[in-house]
This record gives structure tokens, sequence and C-alpha cells, in this order.
């Protein structure tokens, strides 16, 4: 039996407890013996085999593993060691667990982990993170912003940089910081960038540049995520949180008979953790695939989890699954199929929803043959759908691309509502589930503590004076708006937010120039505030568009330690540094202290601790978790050594069914809602009286789909996640290679469509619309549905102007995007709503220079 099915043994299906499920999904359980000692195996390098051979017998040796302290760090960069010198490490990243050989003082490979259930494809983008020729080598300062300051903003993005000492740098960043807090407060300090940066604990770089500004007296604050901004602000109202946990994968394979993927392609979405991960969720997919357990896709696009499974798939078009889910439950109440017993004991406001399906409040009956109209599907199909659903145990997992579109709020609301029509919620294997599709939720969670990080919510030690102008707290999506339009009010869950003035922007660890919608926009209001600090790896266009850059270490050249799975709680891995920091790269910590001490806050950031100090600190607080909920951990020196400690699944976590307590008593389990039930109607969303957001769940036409398409933009167009990277993190190394058309991002498009406009595989297309324009490489495909088009999220954005028009040579699909919040209640951002026109790019093109250092000047 492979490594793969070995590890599934270990952890998932085939564990002690699981028996029935495995027999369920038709999977032995003969190979669990073989874990201990393919374990053992995979920890040492193989090698030495043509040895065996010849004269020179030696026996294989597993390769040590180094200690931090013993490594050489320069404050240049490193040559090397000798080649002999070799080592190996384990560490962590967002793709998973990884260990790694260490040769000469270069990493030479990554493999992965041996409990990992699915390695990720990405692992050798991830290798050459340390030296890809886009890694940021040395501090940087804009040449204008070094002459003349701030006066020189409009400049941003397209002077060159000048290479400066660390002490110059820091000094500059520090006496800014100074000027902006003495002259203005903190209300005029912009810092709580969005991004993924290191999985690590200690140098989370969000974090530690919080708790920098929050000592210095405070700064302008974020709500809401790039991710999940509709779901988390919309479900707290319906269920009382914003994630709720999903049912156990082990009771979705005993138990459901039907499982739709509306909106979800989680083979692609789950390779990647806001921790770390094993991939568990592979090992169910790979079992419901066995076990044959019936699948429905609903989505635009034919995805890689319904290739993989076979599911059918049924294509409504983009920003109207609202619809095709009204027509559903008009099929239900038509038929008196919905569950009248549940709606009365588990929810609230049916009778008003109920009221606005039938057509009583706006109307327009929403019937099956309405909803056809909207959304493209026949209505023969939704009426077939919705009773083979009624019909069997039916588990909807929602994924959450259909809430970063206009209206994104309803999508979710209303697979609720249709969820409780067909009253299987609280039922094994039955109801709805948000979070299938990220971090491979719905995996049972192990029974162990969590790891804290240094926290960002610490005093000043020097308070402001000055008073505070505006919000303190915006919407992270409206950033760019809030940078242009100072003192603007605009609605916001309930209330109303003021924008303050941004003069001094600190991002560090994200890329705002990949997930902020109108890239062309961001550009204009980025050259707003008086002073941009960026801390990253790599030259993205953030960086680019800094007027100070500080080069940061990537998570192989410090130490550091994290929590395995988000939701799974597997364990916890040490992250063992593996080289040295390349050229003159600093950890996250090294920066933020080195700023602290120059602000006089170093003791009370740094709390007299360095990192290998937090790390153990932190190791020391879960360890007392661990002892209180009755797990011991080993003690610290054994646990690096090892590099992991995993953590056991309790039986009642692999039974967990959502909302099954809820289901049985409400009263007894009410949720935090309004009512204690769900609301299928919210008196506290209808008193805020949003023409974009009602009382109930609604269908909203969107601005721009399919159904609004204009002559000069017919096509909408679709950003979904790429498989080769997460958001825009590794499009700078390797991954780019497996999919880019002539180094540009693909655009996926039907071949009627490409029929009509004289494109084939392999042309260079403009993808454009009154925001923007992209170029793109043409990839002709049935897998996406007529009449759209598909730019994948995340390609390093490349403006360049070409013939009079700025246009992004590269493939960012945020270019054309619109930004404007989702609705007046969330405030989220776009991602996947706009229409566009695509076609041939004829004469010279445009070279992509994203993956090169930037033009510098050399002093």
């Amino acid at each position: 039996m492979n490594r793969l099915n070995i590890a599934l043994t270990r952890r998932g299906l085939l564990a002690a407890g699981a028996a029935g499920t495995a027999a369920a999904a038709g999977i032995s359980s003969s190979a669990s013996a073989q874990t201990a000692s393919s374990a053992t195996a995979s920890a040492a390098r193989k090698g030495f085999d043509a040895a065996a051979k010849n004269s020179a017998k030696f026996a294989p040796e597993p390769l040590p593993i180094q200690d931090a302290q013993g490594l050489k760090l320069t404050h240049t960069f490193s040559l090397g060691e000798s080649t002999l010198s070799e080592y190996g490490f384990i560490t962590a990243a967002r793709w998973g667990v990884v260990r790694g050989h260490v040769k000469g003082g270069k990493i030479m490979d990554l493999t992965p982990f041996e409990h990992d259930y699915a390695p990720s494809m990405n692992l050798e983008g991830l290798r050459e993170l340390p030296y890809t020729p886009s890694r940021i080598r040395y501090p940087m300062v804009r040449e204008g912003y070094l002459k003349n300051g701030p006066a020189s903003r409009d400049k941003r993005g397209e002077e060159k940089f000048v290479r400066v000492s660390w002490d110059t740098a820091l000094d500059l960043v520090a006496k800014e910081m100074n000027r902006v807090y003495d002259n203005y407060g903190p209300s005029a300090v912009f810092g709580r960038s969005y991004g993924w940066m290191s999985t690590g604990k200690v140098n989370a770089a969000i974090n530690l540049q919080q708790r920098l500004l929050n000592l210095r007296g405070g700064f302008i604050q974020c709500i809401n995520s790039y991710s999940t901004a509709a779901i988390s602000r919309i479900l707290p109202y319906v269920v009382g949180t914003g994630d709720p946990r999903s049912t156990s994968w082990e009771m979705v394979l005993k138990h459901s008979e039907r499982v739709i993927l509306w909106g979800a392609d989680p083979l692609v979405t789950n390779d990647i953790d806001w921790l770390t991960t094993l991939h568990n969720g592979a090992g169910y997919f790979r079992a419901l695939k066995a076990k044959g357990t019936k699948t429905i896709s609903i989505n635009p696009i034919a995805t890689d989890t319904a290739e993989y499974l076979g599911s059918e798939w049924i294509a409504p078009r983009p920003g109207t699954d609202c619809a095709m889910m009204l027509g559903m439950i008009h099929e239900l109440v038509r038929t008196k199929k919905t569950d009248e017993a549940f709606l009365a004991k588990c929810t609230y406001g049916w009778p008003e929803l109920r009221d606005y399906v039938m057509g009583k409040t706006d109307g327009i009956e929403k019937t099956p043959a309405w909803a056809a109209q909207e959304c493209g599907v026949p209505a023969e199909k939704i009426v077939e759908l919705v009773h083979d659903m009624q019909s069997h145990r039916t588990m909807i997992m929602m994924g959450w691309g259909i809430q970063r579109i206009q209206y994104g709020e309803q999508s979710h609301w209303m697979g609720f509502a249709l969820a409780a029509a067909l009253g299987q919620i609280g039922l094994p294997g039955g109801g709805i589930g948000t979070n299938y599709a990220y971090s491979n939720g719905g995996t049972p969670m192990a029974y162990g503590p969590f790891l804290g990080g240094i926290s960002s919510s610490v005093k000043p030690v020097k308070a402001s004076t000055l008073p505070w102008k505006g919000s303190k707290v915006i919407p992270v999506a409206r950033f760019a708006d809030c940078f242009v339009n100072p003192g603007k009010v605009i609605d916001f869950n309930g209330t109303k937010v003021t924008y303050p003035e941004v003069r001094l922007v600190m991002w560090a660890g994200g890329n705002p120039f990949a997930h902020q919608p109108d890239t062309m926009n961001l550009e204009r209001a980025w050259k707003k505030p008086e002073t941009v600090i960026v801390t990253d790896t790599v030259w993205t266009a953030t960086a680019r568009h800094a007027d100070i850059v500080l080069p940061a270490a990537t998570a192989f050249e410090h130490a550091d330690i994290t929590n395995i799975g988000t939701y799974s709680n597997d364990g916890i891995v040490a992250m063992q540094q593996a080289i040295e920091p390349q050229w003159e790269s600093k950890s996250d910590y090294w920066i933020f202290s080195q700023l602290a001490e120059r602000l006089g806050c170093q003791e009370a950031f740094t709390e007299g601790l360095d990192e290998m100090g937090w790390i153990r600190r932190l190791y020391g607080d879960a360890q007392k978790m661990g002892e209180r909920i009755g797990v011991k951990l080993p003690n610290f020196e054994d646990f690096w050594k090892k590099g992991y400690v995993l953590f056991d699944v309790r039986e009642k976590d692999r039974k967990f069914v959502a909302f099954e307590d809820f289901r049985k008593d409400p009263k007894a389990h009410s949720l935090d809602t309004e009512s204690g039930l769900i609301q299928l109607y919210s008196p506290q969303i209808a008193g805020y009286k949003y023409a974009d957001c009602l009382g109930h769940p609604s269908y909203f036409v969107p601005s721009e789909g399919v159904n609004t398409k204009t002559q000069d933009t017919p096509l909408a167009l679709m950003a979904c996640k790429s498989r080769y990277r997460m958001h825009s993190q590794l499009d700078g190394t390797t991954s780019h290679h497996f999919a880019n058309i002539e180094d540009r991002e693909p655009c996926w498009i039907n071949p009627a469509d490409a029929k009509t406009r004289g494109i084939e595989s392999g042309d260079v297309v403009l993808v454009r619309n009154k925001r923007g324009a992209l170029l793109a490489g043409a990839y002709v495909t049935d897998r996406v549905m007529p009449g759209v088009v598909v730019v994948h999220h995340g390609a390093w954005f490349a403006p360049m102007d070409v013939n009079g028009r700025r246009i992004d040579v590269h493939g960012n699909s945020n270019t054309l995007t619109m930004d404007v919040p989702t609705s007046s209640l969330a405030c989220g951002n776009i991602a996947s709503t706009a229409l566009v026109e695509v076609e041939k790019w004829k004469g010279e093109l445009p070279r992509v220079y994203v993956y090169d250092q930037p033009k510098r000047v050399l002093v």
C-alpha cells in the first residue's frame, strides 16, 4: 500500500473508532501496522542503493537536524557551505508540513510529511522561494522619496529604487512614524495589512506590525477579510456564527446519499490552510468516490473536484445561484414537500420568506420557469434536482466564491433557507456546510491544546493626546475608497463609518495589488497617502509601489512554530530554520524589534525574549493547556528534535453532526440569533432599510453579468482560485511555468465564444472593460459555459502603458472587477462580478517584467 493510504489509515477513516465508516467507504484497514515503519523510513533520506553492488558499502544514514544556533548568520548573503555539509529539517507552510534536505547551505529538495494525505503539487515552487529572482534582497528606498520625501508620492510605482543600509532604512521608517504620530495621531496611520504571510506564530508579520503600532499609540483597524466578508457578516444573523462547524466527514460518508458541491472546488482550495495542513479532506474525497455516492457540482465551470468525482455538472450563470435556489424552494412549496414541522420548530420568518417566494411581496412568483430565465438552468432540471435532494439524505457543501460577488450576502443565507425547507439540518449526513472547501473543514477535530501567538492587543507605551478623526475601524475592502475620500460616510452592518484621513501606510505580509478589486483604481488611490512602507520577501506590485521596502526572511530562514489544521487541530509542528537568511533579509521579528527600539518601546515589544524564547513560551503555554484538558505534551527539547506532535480524535468528534442538538431541542440549545432560531427573516436587518440587503434572503440581478451584458462587454468574468498558487503567493516561482501561456495568466473561453472571435488556444488575448485591460493566454475549453470567461485569481499585477492605454500585461483578474461593496451590510469585496470583452492581441507583445528586480540606482 502506498504512503498516502498509510497516512489515511493513521488518522482518518481506518482509525480504531471509525471501523463502521471505513466499511461503508469500502476501504481496508490491513495496512495500519505499516504506519510506524513507513514513518521511520520516510524520516531517513533514501539513497546509497548503488553502493550495495560495489566495494564502497556504507549503511544509509539519516540526515541530522541542524541546530539553528549553529547556522552562521551574516549581514549580507551566503555563498554556501561545504557540499559535504548536509542536514535535514522539518517546517510548515500553507501548503503543508514538509521535510527538507540542505546540501552546501542550499535547500536541495522538499519531501512531503509522512502523514500528509495528499501532498501539494506546489512544493517545488515553495522550495524555490528563498532563491527566486524576484526576491527582495536589500533595504530599498524609492529614489524620489530619498530626495524629496512625501512630496514625491505621485511618482510612486514609477521611479527607481536606491539600496540603503538597514540602519538607514530603519531610521527613516522610525522618523516618519514619529512625524505622523506626533503631528496627526494614530488616526492617520493605516497598518492593518491583509495577507497570508508566514504560517508561524512568532514571525506573523501582521501581528508583529499591529503590536508595534499599538505600542506607539494605535492605528486604523480593519474588519472583514477578502475571503469571507459577506458570509462572516450575514451568517451571525442567520445561525449565530459566521463560520459554523461542519458535520464530520465520517458522518457524510456513512449517511449522505447526495453531496451537492455548490460553488465549491475543494480539491483546489483545500490545498492550503490558514495554518498548515495534512490535507485530511483528500482521504475523504477518495472514500466518497470509492463508495459511489452521487455528487452534483453546481458551478459555471467544470471544477477539478467534479472531474475527479465524476459529478453531474449543472451550470447556472454567475451570480444567479439565489434565483435557482428560489425556484427550488418554490417547487417544494408547490408540491407540499417543505418540512413544515422543522420550519415551525427551528426557524423564524418562514411565512415572510414564503410570501416572497410565492410573489406576494413583489408580484414576482419565483417559479422554476422564472428561475430558468435568470440562471439559465432548464426548469425541468431545477425541478428534478430539488425532488432528488428532498427524497435523499443530502449534504449541501457551499463554497465561498459565490459570496465574493455583488450581493454576496444572499448566497449562503439562501442556502440555509433551502436546507431548512428540505428539513435535513441537524440530521446525520444532511443539511448544509460552509467550510468543506476551506482548510479541510469537516475533518474530525483532534483533541489537543492550541498554540497562542504574540499578542497585538497591547496598551500604548506612548499614548497620543491628539483627537481621533473618523472611525477607528473600516471594512478592509473599502480601504482604497478611504484613501481617496477621507471624511466620507458609508453604511456598514447597521452602523455608519466615517473614513479617516490616511497619511502613513505600513503593509506587511500581503499583496493588495492582487486581492483588491479594480486594481487600476487602487494604483491611483495608492498615491494619496504621504508615505508607504512595505515589509515582504518578494517584489510584488505592492512592494514596487512603496517608498521604503524592508526585505523579510522566508519561513526557511528563521525558526518558528505553528498548529496543524485550522479546523482539524491535528497537532503542533516545529518550523526549524533550514538556511541562513539570503542576501540581507531579516526575520519579521527582528525587523519590528529594531523599529521598536528606535521608537522607545523595545522592552514592551519583546518582553525580553528573542525568537526562540517566544517559541518556547508559546509551546509552554500549550503544555499547560494540555495539562488542563488531559493531553500531555513532550518536553520542548524532545518535541523540537522530533519536529512534531500529533493529537488523537475522540469518537464523539468523528460523529459530530452540525446543529444536531439544536434540532432536538431548540430551546435548550438555542442559536445566538434574534429569535434563538434559524433566521429566514431578520427584523434587525429589515430595520436597517438597506435597498441592497432586505430582511430575508433575496435575488438581486448583478449589475454586470450574463443577464445584463452589453454589445461592448458581452462576456461575464469569473476569477477562480488557481491550483498553482495561493492568492498571489508563489507566482514568482516555478509554479507559474505549469499554467502560463506566453508568460501570461490563462483566460479560459468556451469554444463557441472563441470561434466567433477567431481565437485559438495559445493566442494572446486582450481582456478589457471600462475599468481596465489585461493580456492573457487563451485556453479554449468546454469546461467553462458559453458567455463566461475565467481568469484565475492571483497573477502579479504588471501595469504598462501600451499604445496610449494602461494595460496589465501579465493577467491580474482584479484589473477588471468592480470596487463597490457587496452590499451595505457587509461591504465585502467583489472578485467575480464583471463584464468584459475578449479579443485577439495583434502586434508587439509587451514583456512580462514582474519576476525581475525593479529598476535600481547603485550608489
